[in-house]
């Protein structure tokens, strides 16, 4: 499912707009980006938990000349989904 495709969903259940089940859509990603950037954890009870992980500097091979390559550390966003998201799944 696409981001058009939840909104037009969240239209049909919320009787909002398309454009502003979009818009509260953008809102809430922007709002779950900006918590990541000051390096929050966001809890949604029920789906799951997005937080930072650190990632170790490392060594790596460039695909083409197999030459070894120095990757830096750096910071990545994860996800843990929540005990009802699982349950649903399975």
């Amino acid at each position: 499912m696409r981001k058009p495709e939840l909104a037009a969903a969240i239209a049909d259940r919320t009787g909002l707009t398309r454009e502003k089940a979009s818009e509260v859509i953008n809102t809430v990603t922007d709002q779950i980006s900006a918590a990541a950037a000051r390096g929050e954890d966001v809890t949604l009870i029920g789906f799951g938990t997005f937080n930072i992980r650190a990632r170790e500097a490392r060594d790596g091979r460039n695909p083409q000349t197999g030459a070894t390559i120095r990757i830096p550390a750096s910071k990545t966003v994860g996800f843990k989904a929540g005990k009802a998201l699982k349950e649903q799944i399975r």
